[in-house]
């Protein structure tokens, strides 16, 4: 009679683990998918480096080791080994948009640990030259903005300049407030992150990696003024194919990102005297927040194609394409970051391995 007492005890327990193991199974499968989404084609911790500009991905595929290409919604992301880094290479395309809907495809998709961007854009400073490539420290999308019918602050929830009940918030980039440009009023862009969640944050900047960029501050990357279709047959320079001045590496200052073709000399006068923007483009802030909304490292590299809106004929901006320059001394600083770049897992490998 002992027996069916201990029997029921067994049954008992054996269901109340079934039923707990039912009730974990929710949250173990969640954890599961979770961890599937951040590589759902290849787990391999790798860089990711998106290119605006086709010819420039072209040259850093040519130099990628042991390629192998991912069709993923018809665009092709390629694996591979670069300067002794895995790497995934993908061409973004122009525009906010796709920059935005390329990075996080490959933020799903691969395990990506960092991310470098890099392609052309137009100057902002007028100090600066066709040529030149940049690295700002920080990124800011200004045209997202609220557009208000005249140059008062606007007050739509009461307070001046209050834009709570909208859901919005004037910018106040480095803690300063930006005059109109044409009744329009620059705002920060909502960010929610694991580490700011659930409230969220408004952000106008987004800071590139600290150490990415300490480590650009120390190259000294062989940027050409002739492109490679300058060299003539017999072995001669056409001039016409070059720029005028040594380009140079700039790092530091603001870049700023816009869903515009940048052709007005006012409002680049105006980014320049407000924001101190150095360069105008139309992806890396997309690629920025959604960095940011992963919490992955970036860095971005662009090479000056012109003066944003300015007017007459500048000679150097054909050269600088005719003659293939732009990419060649994009991908020229690019490789010589990876060539540079040490992260901490490779220099604790290498202390382990020195030790041993």
């Amino acid at each position: 009679m002992k027996l069916l007492p201990r029997l029921g005890r067994t049954a008992l327990a054996v269901c109340a683990a079934a039923l707990l193991g039912l009730a974990a199974a929710p949250a173990a499968l969640a954890a599961a998918r979770s961890t599937a989404t951040r590589c759902l084609s290849d787990c391999t911790p790798r860089i990711g480096i998106v290119s605006a500009f086709g010819a420039e991905a072209d040259l850093l595929l040519a130099r990628l080791q042991h390629p192998k290409a991912w069709t993923i919604t018809g665009k092709r992301f390629t694996t591979g080994e670069l300067e002794g880094h895995r790497v995934v290479v993908v061409l973004s395309g122009v525009s906010i948009v796709n920059a935005t809907l390329t990075t996080q495809q490959l933020l799903d998709h691969f395990r990506i640990d960092r991310l470098v961007m890099s392609g052309i854009a137009g100057g902002v400073n007028p100090a600066n030259h066709v040529g030149d490539v940049t690295v700002p420290d920080r990124w800011a999308m200004p045209l997202e903005t609220f557009w208000n019918d005249s140059d008062t602050l606007p007050a739509p929830c009461g307070p001046t300049g209050d834009l709570s009940c909208l859901g919005l918030n004037l910018a106040a980039p480095d803690g300063q407030a930006l005059p109109p440009f044409q009744h329009q009023f620059p705002r920060g862009t909502y960010l929610l992150n694991a580490a700011n969640a659930p409230q969220g944050e408004y952000r106008f900047d987004y800071p590139v990696d600290a150490a990415m960029l300490a480590t650009v501050r120390t190259l000294q990357p062989r940027l050409q003024r002739c492109g490679p279709k300058a060299r003539q047959a017999d072995g001669s320079v056409d001039e016409k194919l070059c720029v005028k001045e040594q380009p140079r590496l700039l790092v530091g200052g603001r870049g700023v990102s816009g869903p515009v073709f940048l052709a007005n000399a006012a409002y680049r006068e105006y980014l320049f005297k407000n924001l101190q923007a150095q360069t105008f483009e139309m992806e890396t802030a997309a690629l920025a927040h959604v960095a940011a909304a992963n919490q992955v490292p970036y860095i971005a590299f662009r090479s000056l194609s012109d003066l944003a809106g300015a007017e007459g004929f500048n000679a150097d901006v054909g050269a600088l394409f005719a003659s293939g320059l732009a990419e060649a001394n994009e991908a020229e600083l690019t490789l010589s970051f990876l060539r540079a770049w040490t992260s901490p897992v490779t220099a604790v490998r290498a202390h382990r391995g020195a030790a041993r």
